[in-house]
């Protein structure tokens, strides 16, 4: 489950993370839902990729 926001890194127990979820639709996540690490992200032509260092890595959607 997450527990932080892909977007801005805050938790999502606070505030409103409506506008991270609008945006995240067309941007890659920056921040590791489950542990807030910052991601290492590679934006591509077909898509995207972002890694954690603690928890792998995930691919946008095809």
């Amino acid at each position: 489950m997450s527990t932080w926001c892909e977007r801005c890194g805050g938790s999502l127990a606070e505030g409103d993370h409506a506008a991270c979820e609008a945006a995240r639709r067309f941007e890659p996540p920056r921040f590791c839902p489950e542990c807030r690490r910052r991601m290492k992200v590679q934006v591509l032509p077909a898509g995207w990729s972002a890694s954690c260092v603690g928890h792998g890595s995930r691919r946008s959607p095809a």
